[in-house]
């Protein structure tokens, strides 16, 4: 599941991919659908009915019924900002679970590697 709450400018461009999306061949919708994930957490499958082509309009009208915020650019930041945060804390307790569990801690790895090669260096 990706964002439901987007600020008016990112509204503005997902229109637009989604009507180049729309237009464009099966590769170029591929390569849209790719950047509406990446770039803006968009999940077409979480606003549209299965089989149907989601676009422009079907965009409008999630916003309508509610399943789309629109909310202001501060805002959409910040919640950037706290997705991040939380992301890397996740990553990093994972990380060291991983580690308590008998994997190779890497950066540590990476760190007595670049010691040696410091060391041989000089």
């Amino acid at each position: 599941m990706g964002r439901t709450k987007f600020s008016q400018h990112e509204i503005d461009i997902i229109a637009m991919l989604l009507r180049k999306k729309n237009a464009g061949t099966r590769f170029q919708q591929k390569e849209i659908r790719h950047q509406l994930r990446v770039n803006f957490e968009f999940n077409i499958s979480d606003f549209n009915e299965q089989g149907k082509a989601f676009g422009d309009v079907e965009l409008y009208e999630a916003i309508k019924r509610g399943a789309i915020v629109i909310l202001d650019d501060a805002t959409i930041a910040d919640m950037k900002a706290k997705r991040a945060r939380d992301k890397a804390r996740d990553e990093a307790a994972k990380q060291q679970e991983a580690i308590e569990n008998g994997a190779t801690d890497w950066q540590a790895a990476l760190k007595e590697w670049q010691d040696w090669e410091e060391g041989k260096a000089n």
